[in-house]
């Protein structure tokens, strides 16, 4: 060990550093994390533990800081995309959202970048590959990864200075938090209202009735200290906070004797521990903060209760709206091996409809799915595991209750089959095989809630030790999972059932309750109160309206990006008639298999009906299979097979287009017969007879698109306002926009679904058809001639399923052009010369113009301009009190482009931004990808890139003129969300 070396004095300084120098050359990022010994001082820290985790491919290194006691991990793994994060113990003891609005505030300005936002502003100052911060029941997290080490450097003075030495200005909190302010700042007779980034947030939070029960169901599990509580805020009681309470809770709760920090990748610990010792720790002294949580008190009879909620104009079946759930309060996250037990048990209790959960709450079709609440939860100091239905009448109450008592007996009485347990563990073995492009900030979230309760975070990395020991102890006892059924679920006198149910009035009632809040902080105001008011609305104006120097933030250069992308060589191929891409990458013994088929060809009237197709053809059975036979051979054989729709826009002519269904899955290098086997099966003979099968799968799908809207209305308004500009759109509407969703919303409520059965082998006939097919393949170089064979078998077993081959390509004629809007303007085509100067324009207007009018002044919790790959240049906001001033908005950023309102500075900025996205990591899996799909290659890519290079201020004005200036009409609008009153008195909106 390096250690040993210097401390022997025997070898000279010179020679010390070039044995160094070989050993960084020569050995991974894991092996040099493993010369560390425990008990080595580094920068103000001592080593406590080094431990290869080869399950994961990484050395784990814990230490402490010396002075002040923080916590700190490192992860070393051959990882570009390296990650850091901090985070604090916050447990609030009220609903005023303390930690939430405290997480917004410290990335407002700092000591060092007292600068306005800081945070938003190094989101097109870096490369970052992530950039973000997350407040959660019990603790609040920093983190930020990039592939750039002048960067990760860069991102770490910013993350450090904020959340240890914030400004938390009161204006910063009246801005993020909440205010009394006039409906117009600048007119003192209109309306007192409340104003706040964190307060729009949460009432859009609480307009998701599944965000409202999942909430209620943590406080009422768990009532007895922080969890009772909303974290995150209780709109009606943000209110009470104070400007005092939120810099009291940053002193006691963000301080280095309450924080861990998380390192990941291949850049040197060493170098972040002096700069953490340095620009950081060094300035505090250990502390003894009281964050602990205790556990909950465990109860000696279960509890009900009962909340409401709004009524779902959408759900599948008006008649079934209510929601019924069993907690059970678990033991405690640390237990980490109890803890993999637990969390096992739950997946083989509801997942698939091999579960007997499944089987007895699903497949009746009392409920329309499981709530999105089931299943363990080990967010909290104690994990806890719930049970129970959404989209029930509230007739059936008494009977759910039954059955899931009557199924907790059954298991402790039967247990679990020997081949689902088998399936589930494959699971994990995939997991851990599969590289994704964000593992570091996976790996940050999968350890935080056990660290957070001082739980060993190394030890709940050793899965494969965890496997070993659990067939150990089945081993030894065959009944061992149906004890801890016993145990946990039948013994466990700590349960809560919660209902809910639909109230007509519960908007009205909600705005009611906030008027009378409204009314409450007024009344007992005096002149000089009003008058304060008046002039902070303005003092609040001004700043948000006054240009910032960002000076003082580090920055990348346009000249620190790549000039040249890393190529990335494919081999075409042929298997039987069929196009094959192939592409060697090191997969680490995984095999990933794609297959575009084309729809062309399908009849117009069966369209509408292709997401329903892909969401159900996997899930049917298929040749000597049933439905039960084949979830369980997916399980056993592969990493999941998915069938998704997609639609491809032409990269030179925005009316033309491809359309058809991809086809995705991935196996172990052993499993590669298995899986082509499953897919052939698929094509040949699936099973179109099931119509109970059918109608289950039909109300899950209408539940889950249904339950989508208040998370991503943004989209789907986006979606909405772009169908009339390109045939593309305009699918992409029909696909999975409001149209999909009305849609399936019909096909829930009919009460005979043999129409919808004897359409699929229409459909089937269409798409699974090896004539309108291509295929890719990635896999390793020692695999992929295997591979290969496997391909050429598959097409050979689908052969009979062969019809007349079409284009790829179609123009839609009919394209309708008309006013709808969200804002979407027809523009360019990827490989058109103007392309990369929209693209810069949409990150440059957004940062420097409409994130300021839109989320600061706005209110709303996001808002921006993106250029799509599909030609449209689309502006969006989210969680917005204020939409139809939001379209003003959208009309004054172009007003700011055309005017050349910014900067060179601003140009460099927003191309960073760009290129942070253009240049983000790729997995082995998906490297070829975008060259398969869209047919993109790397040459088109790297002309692209030197586009994005080559932009000017003179394109950049000459672009936001051409496209989005006043009379070009061709662009459309959209607005989802509760009818308003502006939007009623204005004739040019179609209401829907």
């Amino acid at each position: 060990p390096c250690v040993a070396i210097a401390s022997a004095g025997l070898i000279s300084l010179r020679r010390l550093s070039a044995s160094l120098c070989f050993i960084l050359r020569c050995s991974s990022a894991g092996e040099r994390a493993l010369q560390y010994t425990v008990g080595q001082k580094i920068h103000g820290f001592t080593v406590k533990q080094v431990t290869a985790v080869p399950d994961l491919f990484l050395t784990a290194v814990k230490l402490s800081h010396d002075a002040t006691g923080a916590q700190y991990l490192h992860a070393a793994r051959d990882d570009s995309n390296n990650l850091f994060s901090v985070q604090f113990r916050t447990t609030p003891m009220d609903s005023t959202g303390v930690p939430h609005i405290l997480e917004h505030t410290v990335l407002c300005g700092s000591q060092r970048f007292p600068c306005r936002d800081p945070f938003f502003k190094m989101l097109n100052r870096s490369l970052s590959t992530f950039m973000n911060a997350f407040t959660a029941s019990d603790y609040t997290m920093y983190p930020f990864s990039t592939q750039n080490a002048k960067d990760f450097q860069n991102l770490l003075s910013v993350y450090l200075d904020a959340v240890f030495f914030p400004c938390l200005r009161e204006l910063d909190f009246w801005q993020e938090g909440w205010r009394l302010e006039h409906e117009t700042p600048t007119d003192p007779s209109s309306r007192l209202v409340f104003k706040g980034v964190v307060f729009n947030e949460m009432k859009g939070v609480f307009s998701d009735n599944e965000r409202l029960y999942a909430q209620h169901l943590q406080n009422k599990l768990l009532p007895d200290h922080t969890y009772s509580v909303v974290s995150g805020g209780e709109p009606l009681a943000i209110p009470d906070l104070t400007w005092e309470q939120l810099k009291h809770f940053h002193a006691t709760h963000y301080h280095p004797s309450n924080a861990r920090f998380f390192t990941y990748g291949d850049l040197p610990l060493e170098q972040h521990l002096q700069q953490i010792e340095e620009e950081a720790l060094s300035k505090f002294e250990r502390t003894e903060p009281n964050t602990a949580v205790p556990p909950q008190t465990h109860w000696d009879k279960p509890r009900l209760d009962h909340v409401t909620c709004r009524p779902d104009a959408l759900a599948p079946d008006p008649m079934k709206q209510n929601t019924l759930c069993m907690s059970y309060l678990l033991g405690d996250i640390t237990d980490t091996f109890e803890v993999f037990i637990l969390s096992l048990l739950s997946s083989l209790m509801i997942s698939g409809p091999n579960s007997p959960f499944y089987k007895a709450l699903i497949e009746p079709e009392i409920g329309s799915d499981f709530s999105s609440s089931v299943g363990f939860d080990g967010s909290t100091r104690q994990a806890s595991f719930t049970i129970g239905l959404q989209g029930m009448a509230e007739a059936d109450t008494e009977t759910v209750k039954h059955i899931i008592a009557q199924s907790i007996d059954d298991i402790i009485a039967t247990g679990f089959e020997e081949e689902q347990i088998e399936a589930l563990l494959h699971k994990i073995e995939i997991q851990m095989k599969h590289q994704s492009t964000s593992f570091g900030l996976a790996l940050a979230s999968y350890i935080a809630s056990c660290w957070n309760h001082d739980g060993d975070p190394v030890q709940l990395l050793k899965i494969s030790e965890n496997v070993s020991r659990f067939r150990q102890c089945l081993k030894e006892n065959p009944r061992y999972l149906q004890d801890k059924v016993q145990h946990y679920f039948k013994d466990n006198t700590h349960r809560l059932t919660l209902t809910m149910s639909p109230d007509e009035s519960f908007l009205e009632k909600q705005a009611e309750a906030e008027e009378q809040k409204l009314h409450q902080k007024i009344q007992n105001l005096s002149d000089a109160d009003h008058k304060d008011i008046y002039e902070k609305g303005l003092q609040l104006l001004a700043a948000q309206s006054t240009a910032q120097d960002a000076s003082c933030l580090p920055a990348l250069k346009v000249s620190d990006i790549e000039p040249i992308i890393p190529y990335t060589p494919v081999q075409p191929g042929n298997a039987g008639g069929v196009p094959v891409q192939y592409c060697e990458q090191p997969t680490n013994g995984m095999v990933y298999f794609r297959a575009m088929c084309n729809l062309n060809s399908l009849p117009e009237d069966l369209k509408i009906y292709v997401p329903l197709f892909c969401s159900i053809i996997t899930k049917l059975g298929c040749g000597e299979l049933d439905y039960r036979q084949q979830a369980q051979r997916i399980e056993l054989k592969t990493g999941g097979m998915s069938v998704s729709p997609q639609i491809i826009p032409d990269t030179d002519d925005l009316d033309l287009y491809e359309q058809g269904i991809i086809l995705s899955s991935s196996c172990l290098e052993r499993n590669l017969p298995d899986m082509f086997q499953l897919w052939s099966d698929i094509f040949n003979c699936p099973r179109f007879d099931d119509e109970q099968r059918l109608r289950v799968l039909v109300m899950m799908s209408a539940q889950e698109l249904s339950n989508g809207i208040s998370y991503s209305g943004h989209m789907y308004a986006m979606t909405r306002a772009a169908r009339s500009l390109t045939p593309t759109a305009d699918l992409q509407e029909a696909f999975s926009g409001m149209d999909q969703v009305k849609f399936m919303k019909r096909i829930a409520e009919m009460t005979d679904l043999t129409s919808v059965l004897r359409k699929l082998p229409r459909i089937k006939r269409h798409l699974l058809n090896p004539e309108n097919m291509r295929c890719a393949v990635n896999a390793t170089p020692q695999k992929m001639s295997e591979a290969a064979g496997e391909v050429e078998r598959f097409i050979g077993n689908i052969a009979a399923n062969r019809k007349e081959r079409h284009n790829f390509s179609q123009s839609l004629d009919h394209l309708r052009v008309g006013n709808l809007s969200h804002e979407c303007v027809r523009a360019v085509p990827f490989t058109h010369a103007d392309y990369a100067s929209l693209c810069i324009l949409a990150r440059m207007m957004t940062a420097k113009f409409l994130h300021g009018e839109i989320r600061e002044k706005g209110g709303a919790y996001g808002g921006g301009a993106r250029m799509g790959g599909g030609g449209l240049f689309s502006f969006y906001s989210y969680r917005d009190p204020n939409s139809t001033q939001t379209l003003s908005a959208f009309r004054g950023g172009v007003e700011w482009a055309r005017a050349a309102k910014f900067t060179q500075q601003d140009i460099d900025e927003a191309k960073l931004s760009v290129f942070s996205a253009v240049d983000a990591p790729v997995a082995p899996s998906d490297k070829g990808l975008g060259r398969f799909l869209n047919g993109i290659t790397d040459e088109m890519k790297q002309r692209y890139r030197e586009r994005l290079f080559a932009v000017t201020d003179k394109n950049l004005i000459d672009v936001a003129g051409r496209y989005l200036g006043v009379g070009q009409q061709t662009c459309g609008v959209a607005i989802l969300g509760p009818e308003n009153e502006s939007i009623r008195k204005d004739p040019s909106w179609v209401v829907k």
